[in-house]
């Protein structure tokens, strides 16, 4: 078992910054890899990025590269999504996602474990 709290979230000015955190307890955190997705409102949830259990890999979606940043700190169990240059259409709910399997995935379904999710609005 995994549980995932995320904090962060607020309202912002399109340009701002913001910086997420998600906490992890329960199984080991380093023994697994770790996403961020987001889902807007009448939107499908989708994969925002993805760090390995290690730190070394991580993966973007296209609308984000180059703006958001994805790091861990595996001693304190957290994962962090830095987020700059913020425009409207990054306003969503931010989730952070557990994929306790050996695998490496932009996909929700992979995902074992959720967090309750954590606003973001960018106002123009």
């Amino acid at each position: 078992q995994v549980q995932l709290l995320e904090s962060g979230g607020g309202l912002v000015q399109a340009g701002g910054s913001l910086r997420l955190s998600c906490a992890a307890s329960g199984r080991t955190f380093s023994s697994y890899n770790m996403g961020w997705f987001r889902q807007a409102p009448g939107k499908e949830r989708e994969f925002v990025a993805a760090i390995s259990w290690t730190g070394v890999r991580k993966s973007y979606a296209d609308s984000v590269k180059g703006r958001f940043t994805i790091s861990r700190d595996n001693a304190k169990a957290t994962v962090y999504l830095q987020m700059s240059s913020l425009k409207p259409e990054d306003t969503a709910v931010y989730f952070c996602a557990a994929d306790l399997s050996l695998g490496y995935s932009d996909s929700v379904a992979e995902y074992d474990y959720w967090g309750q999710g954590t606003q973001v609005t960018v106002s123009s």
